[in-house]
């Protein structure tokens, strides 16, 4: 580097090299959900900066070894910047980052840091309010499938969201999840929403990233929710919303700093106030009713005046775990590994 910086001190009309800044994601960027999702931000990040940033990604990386390896492979091709963006990326990227301390580290939904490793994520969960109050309005089964990819904590307080929210509109609403352990699997996503539907329910939601469960629900004529991206186009009749995920401020944010020398190391959890997540517009098949329910418990959620998990709410066991008046700290959101009053079937060992 000191010998770069030597070359360009005696070449002054030679531009300085680009940031070479990375991405690391769990499946294709061609999934329509979560790693789509992450390339439009990248994309937003060549956009913003132009010749100043040179971005590369590697889709489809499965969590484990094989991610310590790309992340590796990625510093080590001079990328001083890297994203990796899916949970179980957090212990191959903590490990490499101790490994090249000069090097800046993003991990997308975990918890562990360094003074070279941030952490981002976003309260999804609060996106799954607000189809709560949707469904709670326009189920006719009472009956609510999901569509689950890995018991995580994430999958966990959506699940849990959803569930409380439909529940105070319709206390029959019962919630079944099926996993399929992966993120990403048309074919068990599609196999699974088959499962649920036939199980009777009306409403499909899912926490995985193809937009397979919408196809089915538009197939079988039921309502679904889209999962990261407006999946709108995949079933215009079926698709009731979608909780949307918005990284391009964050990339930009980062990559900015990363720019001016300012980066370090933080941890950020936005959600519906910060624009991190956002509802996609509303089928407009839905009762204008039921829509202004639903905008106003967005409206509350970001003004502060409502929590998805504002007491009382009750366990799977019907035991009161937040009380009247109550919500649920940020501590016991991150370590969510239990199901609330409502939802069949047992915890994933």
């Amino acid at each position: 580097m000191t010998l770069a910086l030597g070359a360009s001190a005696a070449l002054p009309a030679r531009a300085a090299d680009p940031l070479k800044v990375g991405f690391i994601y769990v499946g294709p960027i061609g999934d329509h959900g979560w790693s789509y999702q992450h390339d439009q931000g990248r994309l937003a990040v060549e956009k913003a900066f132009g010749d100043k940033v040179e971005t590369s990604y590697v889709e489809s990386v499965p969590e484990g070894a094989d991610a310590e390896r790309v992340i590796t492979q990625m510093v080590r091709s001079g990328h001083k910047l890297i994203f990796t963006t899916s949970f179980g990326y957090m212990n191959p990227t903590l490990k490499v980052a101790k490994m090249f301390p000069d090097v800046m580290f993003e991990h997308a939904t975990g918890f562990m840091r360094e003074k070279n490793m941030s952490t981002y994520a976003a309260r999804f969960y609060e996106g799954r309010a607000v189809v709560g109050v949707l469904a709670g309005h326009m189920s006719k089964t009472n009956k609510v499938g999901y569509v689950a990819s890995v018991p995580i904590p994430e999958v966990f307080r959506g699940i849990n969201a959803f569930t409380v929210a439909a529940r105070r509109i319709n206390p029959a609403i019962e919630v079944t999840p099926i996993w399929i352990g992966e993120w990403y699997n048309p074919g068990k996503e599609a196999d699974a929403a088959k499962a649920l539907i036939d199980q009777g329910a009306d409403i499909l939601l899912q926490h995985t990233d193809s937009p397979a469960p919408v196809q089915t629900a538009a197939e079988r004529g039921i309502w679904a929710v889209g999962q990261a991206s407006d999946m709108e186009r995949f079933g215009p009749e079926a698709h009731m919303t979608a909780i949307v995920d918005h990284w391009d401020p964050y990339y930009i944010n980062r990559v900015q700093a990363a720019l001016d020398g300012t980066w370090e190391s933080t941890d950020t959890w936005g959600g519906l106030s910060t624009g991190m997540v956002n509802m996609s517009a509303f089928n407009k098949a839905l009762p204008e009713n039921v829509v202004a329910e639903a905008k106003a418990m967005e409206e509350a959620i970001i003004a502060g005046t409502s929590h998805p998990f504002m007491g009382p709410i009750k366990n799977q066991a019907g035991e009161v775990v937040v009380a009247e008046g109550a919500t649920l700290s940020d501590g016991d959101l991150l370590g969510m590994n239990w199901y609330v009053e409502g939802v069949n079937g047992k915890v994933p060992g």
